[in-house]
């Protein structure tokens, strides 16, 4: 594990904000966390998940319940429809405001998700990156649509194997940006992304995340997937496509709702479907995993353990 950071910010920030922030994979447990450690130090929670952010979405994304955010100020959950288009630069701007007027009321802002690249922008800001030509990012994209985002992850493979590892191979948006990356450049993604790690923060913070025993997590999320099943995930996409929302949506071609879609197709029966989500949900989970860990400016704790998470704030807040 890494020690923690309190990162001090630049002298040009002279308001000094400070922000808190509770990261981990799915299913780790963070929202109950996060509702104690906003009661115990007066904090409000903003959205760190880039799905919780779409209405409708809810059984599917685990998104906080109406009485749990009854409980203390929520921010950023419920303010796109599906169909709306919303990225890291967005984000960054959203919780920049948030965490602003949070601020202003003399209050802790807590951001708290397991989006990693969402987080690190609002933290450092977005990666700098040389231009991309148009006519490679339209063959790309015709290829995309002829070859699946699975194809052009497997060229990918060949000519980045270690970002490969880390990315989806249906994660369209990342596939894409990899390899038009590394065929305009010569360069990996990483070796950008790398370079921009060394930016100064945006805010003064202390990041923590959770982590889980592998075994005792990935039972956690098989867990929850029947949970999602037995309250209705199948009839919750079926509801957001009443209102006329078209099912191949970037939200709702993620973990669950990809699968949930499938089953109101024809094109998977219900058990073959849940056995579907939870494993991709776990090797979610193991992705996020690593992308914290590989964080040097976050300290893991395990999640059975929230006194140290406590113990931690509390030095930070001092």
């Amino acid at each position: 594990m890494t020690d923690a950071r309190v990162v001090v910010l630049p002298e040009n920030n002279p308001e000094e904000t400070p922000l808190l922030l509770l990261s981990g994979p799915t299913g780790v447990g963070k929202s109950a966390v996060a509702l104690e450690l906003a009661r115990c130090f007066d904090a409000e929670i903003v959205n760190g998940d880039s799905l919780q952010l779409y209405r409708y979405l809810d059984i599917g994304t685990a998104k906080p319940t109406l009485a749990e955010r009854q409980q203390v100020p929520h921010h950023l959950f419920d303010i796109l429809d599906p169909d709306q288009p919303f990225n890291a630069t967005d984000f960054q701007s959203r919780a920049d405001a948030a965490i602003a007027e949070i601020r202003g009321r003399g209050r802790l802002p807590l951001v708290v998700g397991g989006s990693g690249l969402y987080l690190r922008a609002l933290l450092f800001g977005l990666c700098r990156m040389p231009a991309i030509d148009a006519g490679l990012r339209r063959e790309l994209e015709a290829r995309l649509t002829r070859e699946g985002s699975e194809g052009l992850h497997a060229e990918l493979a060949r000519l980045d194997a270690p970002l490969a590892a880390r990315l989806a191979p249906r994660d369209k948006t990342r596939v894409l940006r990899a390899l038009e990356t590394v065929l305009a450049t010569g360069q990996s993604l990483a070796f950008f992304q790398e370079r921009h790690r060394f930016q100064k923060p945006r805010y003064r913070f202390l990041h923590i995340y959770l982590e889980m025993e592998r075994e005792t997590l990935y039972r956690r999320i098989n867990q929850r997937v029947e949970m999602m099943l037995a309250a209705g995930l199948i009839d919750e996409v079926r509801g957001i496509l009443s209102r006329g929302f078209a099912p191949k949506l970037k939200p709702l071609q993620s973990i669950g709702y990809r699968q949930a879609l499938d089953c109101l197709a024809g094109r998977l029966e219900p058990a073959a479907a849940a056995a579907e989500i939870k494993q991709a949900t776990r090797r979610y989970a193991k992705r996020q995993l690593t992308w914290f860990r590989h964080d040097a400016h976050a300290r893991g704790v395990e999640a059975d353990r929230p006194q140290q998470v406590f113990a931690l704030v509390r030095e930070f807040t001092q």
